[in-house]
């Protein structure tokens, strides 16, 4: 700009009001100064940060402070029992994670003390009853409290046993109901089942049971007593896709009234092999079952619409969908089909480890392949093989960072669950 010159000298102004602005411009410069002091740090920056262009309306809107609403939605998603799980997971070890993908066997006159220090010493999570317990509710519940009592108070045990009826029933005695196979089952009215169910899980509540590893699901595409697994023992409910898919809902949620969590199984079915995968390696190739087939279909309609506590996969190989391992060790049949396409999210189970069908793997690799696949908890029915299968996920996870993250995932969910059950705090 030009200056104006006045003979050399500018008009001398009155003093006062120059003297009174010259104040005025102090005082508003040191409140200013003052008021930047003693912002946080954080205040500086959002400041310093609205000081720059800013490029959209999204970056205005992403930097607002969150009102009270979504203060209060952040807070209710902190008490679900995912964050809870997380925060827990967070806080354990490795040893005490890998710990929570183990479900050892207590067997029918067996020792509580026995697991002692695998609970307490290994962090073993979960325990089956298995056997003959045929003694009623009292002496389950005494063995179930005895093994709860080496657990961490704010981190107790999923006990579980195999209540299907008719041949598989291991709870029996005074206190227990005699169920119908599950054949029988199927010829009950959907709601019967389910407040029949709803009995049944009471019962296993009382004798200290969380989790009933019922029920079968498999739909039978051979001839029944050919299917050693499951037709030949009246495990299903001996029904078509559908029929067998809305009394796996019925028994799933009776048991879910009685606060017992189900377990489907043996996913994707074991309704078309003839050997049975507890005893052999014979006849365990199912050549049939497709993605999209009759048998499958059961199961995902189940888990869609009644979300069971868990999933139990085979240890058959299924050559029209992954030929190259059983589905407890198969990727494309745990995270591509039951995780990826189904959207189950919660805890996926082996059937036992220890079973005649798995034989050939060597024991410290069954935990491994199981969780690799994206698989949560290894079922043990031997006691010698909980260490081995232990060590092998512990061993893998602190040489594989990508497997340790498998791992973390895994006792993730499982602790999901127990938070889901009351049984983590």
């Amino acid at each position: 700009m030009q200056q104006i010159k006045h003979g050399g000298r500018r008009p001398r102004p009155s003093s006062a009001p120059t003297i009174i602005a010259a104040m005025l411009c102090v005082v508003a410069l040191v409140a200013a100064g003052t008021a930047w002091w003693m912002l946080r740090p954080q205040q500086k920056d959002a400041l310093e940060h609205l000081a720059q262009p800013q490029s959209s309306s999204s970056t205005l809107n992403r930097d607002k402070a969150p009102t009270p609403k979504s203060q209060e939605h952040q807070k209710a998603a902190d008490d679900s029992p995912a964050a809870k799980a997380s925060r827990a997971i967070a806080t354990m070890s490795l040893d005490e994670r890998a710990g929570q993908l183990i479900m050892a066997p207590m067997f029918a006159g067996g020792n509580p003390a026995d697991l002692s220090a695998l609970i307490s010493t290994r962090h073993v999570g979960s325990v089956v009853l298995i056997g003959n317990w045929n003694n009623g509710t009292a002496a389950a519940k005494t063995a179930a409290d005895a093994l709860q009592s080496y657990a961490p108070s704010g981190n107790q045990l999923i006990v579980s046993t195999d209540q299907e009826g008719g041949q598989v029933q291991h709870l029996k005695g005074s206190g227990f109901d005699t169920m119908p196979s599950a054949v029988a089952q199927g010829q009950m009215s959907a709601d019967t089942l389910r407040s029949s169910a709803k009995t049944w899980g009471g019962q296993l509540k009382q004798a200290g049971i969380n989790i009933d590893l019922a029920p079968v699901l498999g739909t039978v595409q051979v001839k029944r007593s050919s299917n050693a697994p499951i037709g030949a023992l009246n495990r299903d409910f001996g029904l078509d896709s559908n029929g067998n898919a809305q009394h796996g809902i019925a028994f799933i949620e009776g048991m879910r009234d009685a606060g017992v969590g189900a377990t489907v199984k043996h996913y994707p079915g074991l309704g078309a092999v003839t050997g049975n995968t507890d005893f052999t390696t014979e006849g365990i190739l199912d050549t049939t079952t497709t993605l999209d087939g009759e048998q499958i279909g059961a199961f995902n309609t189940t888990i869609k619409q009644a979300k069971p506590a868990m999933v139990m996969m085979s240890l058959a190989t299924y050559q029209r969908i992954d030929s190259s391992a059983p589905a407890a060790f198969s990727s494309k049949i745990i995270d591509g089909t039951l995780r990826g396409s189904v959207g189950y999210d919660g805890v996926v189970i082996s059937d036992s480890l220890s079973a005649a069908a798995v034989s050939g793997i060597a024991t410290k690799d069954l935990g491994v392949r199981l969780v690799d696949a994206g698989g949560d908890l290894a079922c043990i029915g031997d006691t010698s093989y909980v260490t081995p299968i232990l060590d092998g996920i512990i061993a893998r996870a602190q040489s594989d960072p990508a497997f340790a993250k498998k791992v973390t995932a895994s006792a993730t969910r499982v602790m999901t669950l127990k938070y889901q059950m009351g049984l983590a705090k």
